[in-house]
C-alpha cells in the first residue's frame, strides 16, 4: 500500500463528549509523522459539500476540554447513495486526502466500511458514541462523561422523589443497548432498570413489581433505555397507572442533556490513546478497522465485527444491582 500521506478527520452521528480530545489527538499524531491533515465539517456532507480544511497543531489547541465537536456533524442522505459518494471520493482526491479517520456509531461506521470497499480507501474508525453498544471495545468515546451526567441528574431527582414519597421513571439515551441504564442505575443506586436486552426474555416491569422491591421504601428511581422495546419510561409509567394504581407516579427524560457537557478525564484519556493508535494503524497498513480497547490494551477491530455483532450485558451487572437495591 503506497505511504500515507495525507489523512482527513471527520465525526459523524450523534455528537459525544471526547470526541474534540480524539481530534486532537489524531491531528498531532499525523503531524508528529509528518502526515498533513484535513478537517472536514458536518460528517460525510462535508465531503460532498467541500467543507474541507488543512489543519495545523493550533486548529486543535485548548479543545481537549469541550464538549460536542468543532468539526460538526449531519446528517446525510447524498452519501448514502453511489452518486454521493463518488461526489465524495472526487472531492478528497482533490485535496489530497488518502486516507481517513471516521469518529462516530454504528451508522457512521457502516458508511466508513462501504466507502472503504468502493474506493480501496484505507479507512480507520474510532468508537465515538455515548451508548457503549459498539463490539469489540470494552468502552466508547463519550460513554463515561455520559453515564457521570445521568449519576448527577439522578441524584437530583431522588430528592424530589424522596421528599413526595413518589416511583420514578428515569428514560436514559442508548437506543436499543442498555448499558447507560443499567450502570447508571447501579452508580446512583436507583432500585431498578428496565433495558431492551433483558425485556426481550421476560416481563422486567411485572417482575420488579411482583417482588415486591418497594416494600421498605417510601420512593423508588427506575431507570428506563429508551427503545421501542422496552416502550421508554412514557410507556412504562402508563403501564403502571393502569396495572398498579397505587404508585404516584411520575417520568424525567433526561434526553440531549446526556450528550453534553466537558468530557470526563476518563474520556479525555481514551479518545487521546485511541486517537494515536488511529495514525498508527494507518501506518501499519491496516484499513477498515476500529480502534477499541480490551482489557485497557489497544486493538484493532475489523468493521464488520464491530457493526454486525451485537454488544452483550454483563450479566455480573445485572445481579450487583438486584443485590445491592434490596
Amino acid at each position: 500500500m503506497p505511504a500515507i500521506k495525507c489523512v482527513g478527520i471527520l465525526t459523524s452521528g450523534g455528537d459525544a463528549p471526547g470526541m474534540n480530545a480524539a481530534i486532537r489527538a489524531v491531528t498531532r499524531a499525523a503531524i508528529f509523522n509528518k502526515i498533513r491533515v484535513k478537517g472536514i465539517y458536518r460528517g460525510y456532507k462535508g465531503m460532498i459539500t467541500d467543507e474541507i480544511e488543512e489543519f495545523h497543531t493550533q486548529n486543535v489547541s485548548n479543545i481537549i476540554q469541550r464538549g460536542g465537536t468543532i468539526l460538526k456533524t449531519a446528517r446525510c442522505a447524498e452519501f448514502k447513495t453511489p452518486e454521493g459518494r463518488k461526489q465524495a471520493y472526487d472531492k478528497l482526491k482533490e485535496h489530497g486526502v488518502d486516507s481517513l479517520v471516521v469518529i462516530g456509531g454504528d451508522g457512521s461506521l457502516s458508511g466508513a466500511r462501504v466507502f472503504a470497499e468502493e474506493y480501496n480507501l484505507p479507512i480507520v474508525g474510532l468508537p465515538g458514541t455515548i451508548d457503549n453498544d459498539l463490539y469489540g471495545t470494552d468502552v466508547t468515546i463519550g460513554y463515561d462523561t455520559a453515564l457521570n451526567t445521568i449519576m448527577e441528574c439522578v441524584d437530583k431527582i431522588r430528592d424530589t422523589a424522596t421528599s413526595h414519597e413518589r416511583l420514578f421513571f428515569i428514560e436514559v439515551m442508548g437506543r436499543d443497548a442498555g448499558f447507560l441504564a443499567l450502570n447508571g442505575a447501579i452508580a446512583s443506586g436507583a432500585e431498578a432498570a428496565i433495558i431492551p436486552e433483558i425485556s426481550l426474555e421476560k416481563d422486567q416491569l411485572a417482575e420488579m413489581i411482583e417482588t415486591g422491591f418497594r416494600k421498605s421504601k417510601n420512593s423508588s428511581i427506575v431507570l428506563v433505555a429508551e427503545s421501542d422495546v422496552t416502550g421508554g419510561a412514557m410507556g412504562v409509567a402508563e403501564r403502571v397507572k393502569k396495572e398498579y394504581p397505587q404508585f404516584d407516579v411520575r417520568v424525567s427524560i433526561l434526553g440531549h442533556l446526556q450528550r453534553g457537557g466537558s468530557p470526563t478525564a476518563q474520556d479525555r484519556i481514551l479518545a487521546t490513546r485511541m486517537g494515536i493508535a488511529a495514525i498508527d494503524a494507518l501506518l501499519d497498513g491496516q484499513r477498515n478497522v476500529m480502534i477499541g480497547i480490551q482489557k485497557d490494551e489497544i486493538v484493532n477491530v475489523p468493521f464488520s465485527k464491530a457493526i454486525k455483532n451485537d454488544k452483550p450485558i454483563n450479566k455480573d451487572l445485572l445481579r450487583a444491582l438486584c443485590i445491592s437495591s434490596i
